[in-house]
């Protein structure tokens, strides 16, 4: 089935602004409260909000087999669960409706202004009921930085990791939108020199820039997915804020790796933005050495450039850009880590979402924590205030942005800001 809504050459008769995350080529999905406080499931056109239950109700999904209530719903799960093959025959839809040579909805003020609602009038929601989140660890030069730091350059890497996507399975509870803010979790640590664990706040709270797929339900249980299959079971991307309270991790990891300083909190950008749209994006993943085994092989681009930055905001102040990335740095493809994920028979279901793990680039400006960029706390990072930061403070801001550019088509994903409070007394 062709991809029509890629067309590059398509204009919409809404008003999309220059330099949008959302011209008419993007079409993510989405979960809103509207000004009428009903949550519907939708999408978005520059500026616009559409309603896309309403819209099914007035009958512009004729002759695609939905069911009535599909986009009344509260999660994006039961929709992703119809696959692939739906997915397009609706993103083609849309895309047709909103041509700027499409009179229907175009010319029936009635009708637009029940389906049709401004940014600022909506309030967007977690976009899929998260039944399992699996976090990996697939930038090599993360992972470098992080074994130089902790062990040394010699051995940064495990024996292991060039042979696996290495992950681990975290906590879906925690999961929260953009605009959600998180507070510092209380744990145990053990201070450099001290000879017995503290109790109380974390010191060293952490953002971690990532990207995570969304999949609809892959297989089942015993059923490996295979490398060639994997990415017809991927719906969407989002961007990925997994939040990390490093202190915290340093002292509990050991034997059996991240718990309370990752679970307290991990914030997702609430569009979902299908690998469709990001079509035209594919790059070719970083050259693999040794060759993978047979169930991780593939050739060809598999995956995407995705330019990605994060801002940080101390209160009251202003917006620091402190790191500029990229998805395609990413070692291991979202191909490989479905197929590794699957391959000892896990089941997958509609909404399991799969972060990338920190996205880190080949130099210092590109780092993906705080912990790489500040080395540690050894190199302070300058805000335009005059402040520094090695870690992430109380009321600062972290805002991920994340877009693909090319031949004048910008697909983006919107913002990710979620703001840090202080610990709740213990």
């Amino acid at each position: 089935m062709s991809l029509k809504a890629n067309n590059p050459n398509k204009k919409t008769w809404l008003t999309v602004p220059d330099n949008s995350d959302f011209p008419i080529q993007n079409i993510p999905f989405g979960v809103f409260l509207t000004r009428n406080d009903i949550i519907t499931i939708g999408t978005r056109i520059g500026d616009t909000a559409i309603d896309l239950g309403a819209l099914h109700q007035l009958g512009y999904f004729s002759g695609i087999p939905l069911t009535e209530d599909i986009f009344l719903q509260d999660t994006l799960n039961d929709f992703i669960s119809d696959g692939k093959k739906t997915w397009r025959l609706v993103r083609n839809r849309i895309s047709e409706i909103f041509d700027i040579h499409s009179t229907g909805l175009q010319h029936n003020e009635e009708h637009k202004k029940i389906v049709l609602f401004a940014i600022d009038e909506i309030e967007m929601q977690l976009p899929v009921l998260i039944g399992d989140y699996t976090d990996f660890y697939s930038s090599k030069e993360h992972a470098t930085n992080v074994g130089t730091m902790f062990r040394d350059p010699e051995n940064a890497l495990m024996p292991n990791w060039l042979h696996l996507p290495v992950g681990y399975h975290g906590r879906s509870s925690t999961i929260v939108p953009s605009g959600t803010a998180v507070r510092r979790p209380m744990g145990q640590t053990l201070p450099k020199g001290a000879e017995k664990p503290l109790f109380g706040p974390s010191r060293l709270v952490d953002f971690e820039l990532e990207m995570a797929f969304i999949t609809t339900d892959a297989n089942a249980m015993g059923e490996p997915i295979d490398i060639n299959e994997a990415e017809d079971y991927i719906f969407g991307m989002v961007i990925f804020n997994d939040w990390s309270a490093r202190d915290i991790q340093k002292w509990e990891y050991v034997p059996l790796g991240p718990f309370l300083a990752k679970s307290f909190a991990s914030s997702i950008s609430p569009w979902i933005v299908t690998l469709d749209a990001l079509e035209p994006f594919r790059v070719e993943s970083p050259k693999q050495d040794p060759e993978p085994f047979p169930y991780l092989k593939q050739s060809g681009k598999h995956s995407f450039d995705i330019h990605l930055e994060v801002d940080l905001t101390p209160e009251g102040g202003s917006p620091t850009t402190v790191t500029r990335s990229n998805f395609k740095y990413m070692y291991w493809t979202m191909a490989q880590q479905l197929a590794h994920h699957t391959i000892n028979g896990c089941k997958v279901n509609s909404g399991d979402m799969m972060g990338s793990g920190t996205l880190s680039g080949p130099t210092p400006d590109s780092y993906g924590s705080m912990l790489e960029l500040a080395w540690q706390g050894t190199k302070p990072i300058a805000l335009q205030n005059g402040e520094e930061r090695k870690f992430v403070h109380d009321g600062d801001t972290v805002t991920m942005k994340g877009y693909c550019e090319k031949n004048g088509i910008r697909i983006g994903f919107g913002d990710l800001s979620t703001k840090l409070l202080p610990a709740l007394k213990a």
